[in-house]
């Protein structure tokens, strides 16, 4: 970008495309960043495959040796970090022990972010990877926190985490490509209203919170269709659930369908570390987000303007309840929240935010007061 000097970075990511986090938080950036001027190389350290086998139940050998090779290529990329201008790290440059070529890579003169889109600093347990969860440590999240030069958030509860530990942290919330996601077609009124969720396997147990409003609903509405997307083998008497698996391909298919997005989360501290992404899919989508009213959903989302805020079960129930019989509503709504998210959170314009804070870190190192 003219007038603008040029970087190199080194993006450390821990998944493929096919992983949501390292997909919003660095993969959908790279086009708009390469524009601005910021060359980009990104190293993941799942492939597909990895990827796939992380989230299937057994196979601990197979596992452990495809970890072992990414250990290795992921190490063998870090050795050549003086290529580069910055590391940009979507979580620990391992995922798992002590923060050792962190600390590394701090004694080496390196400048370092690290993205944080989740609360890793409180240890919770993986459903189908007993030895990630073994070698899950809080700790060393917050270490990371004070050995890189800056932290980049999704939220501001996140921001301040890192803040408290010492570190210098920045808010930049993730961005959403409404391009990718055909229109929902609101206004149609031949086909039964859909209500979905969409995630994966190790986060769909949380629609048990709300399984007594939902089954409430299935009762008295049959006709309505129930779909979730990527998560596994989940059942639910009383909700006659049609399941699908994720591809990048099939979620934009599959948003085009549905009406109303569920995100039920649990009132504790781990849900306050989540950004929004699955509120804020459904939203780009001119999908109606019905979500639990915790951490940062209360900054997304305008209850009844662009979306639902639920307290207690009852909200659930009467929020569904409501959507399914006002169509007009429906429609209102999901058109607001599209709108929120092409003025709020363009990819170009999340993007710049990032190249931002990448040039001006990176020269007060270069150029210290």
């Amino acid at each position: 970008m003219q007038g603008e000097s040029r970087l190199s970075v080194l993006f450390l990511t821990r998944y493929p495309q096919e992983g949501a986090s390292s997909r919003y938080r660095v993969h959908q950036y790279v086009p708009f960043l390469e524009d601005l001027g910021v060359e980009c190389t990104v190293q993941s350290f799942m492939d597909a495959e990895m990827y796939r086998l992380s989230l299937s139940r057994g196979r601990t050998l197979k596992k452990i040796f495809k970890t072992a090779l990414a250990t290795v290529k992921r190490i063998q990329t870090v050795m050549g970090w003086r290529r580069y201008d910055a590391i940009y790290m979507q979580r620990e440059v391992l995922p798992f022990g002590p923060p050792l070529m962190e600390r590394w890579l701090k004694r080496s003169g390196a400048v370092m972010f690290f993205d944080l889109d989740d609360a890793l600093f409180i240890k919770k347990a993986s459903r189908y990877n007993p030895i990630a969860t073994f070698f899950r440590s809080p700790g060393k999240t917050l270490e990371i926190f004070r050995l890189v030069d800056c932290t980049v958030a999704g939220n501001d509860w996140l921001r301040d985490a890192a803040r408290a530990q010492g570190g210098r942290a920045e808010t930049i919330e993730v961005a959403e490509d409404t391009s990718r996601v055909p229109l929902s077609s609101a206004s149609e009124t031949s086909r039964p209203v859909t209500i979905d969720w969409l995630g994966s396997p190790s986060t769909v147990k949380y629609l048990t919170l709300i399984e007594i409003p939902l089954r409430n609903i299935a009762r008295r509405h049959p006709e309505v269709r129930w779909e979730i997307m990527g998560g596994g083998d989940f059942e639910m008497d009383g909700v006659p659930w049609v399941h699908h698996a994720w591809s990048l391909e099939a979620e934009g298919q599959a948003l085009a369908r549905f009406d109303i997005g569920l995100m039920p989360l649990p009132a504790e501290d781990w849900a306050k570390g989540k950004s929004g992404g699955k509120a804020r899919t459904y939203m780009a989508s001119s999908v109606v987000p019905v979500v639990a009213a915790v951490g940062y959903n209360l900054e997304l989302i305008s209850d009844r303007k662009t979306g639902f805020l639920c307290r207690v079960e009852n909200d659930w129930e009467e929020a569904i309840e409501l959507l399914i019989s006002d169509q007009q509503l429906r429609a209102r709504v999901s058109a607001a929240a599209r709108r929120d998210v092409e003025d709020r959170f363009s990819q170009r314009g999340q993007a710049r935010k990032i190249a931002e804070l990448l040039r001006t870190t990176v020269a007060s190192r270069r150029h210290p007061r």
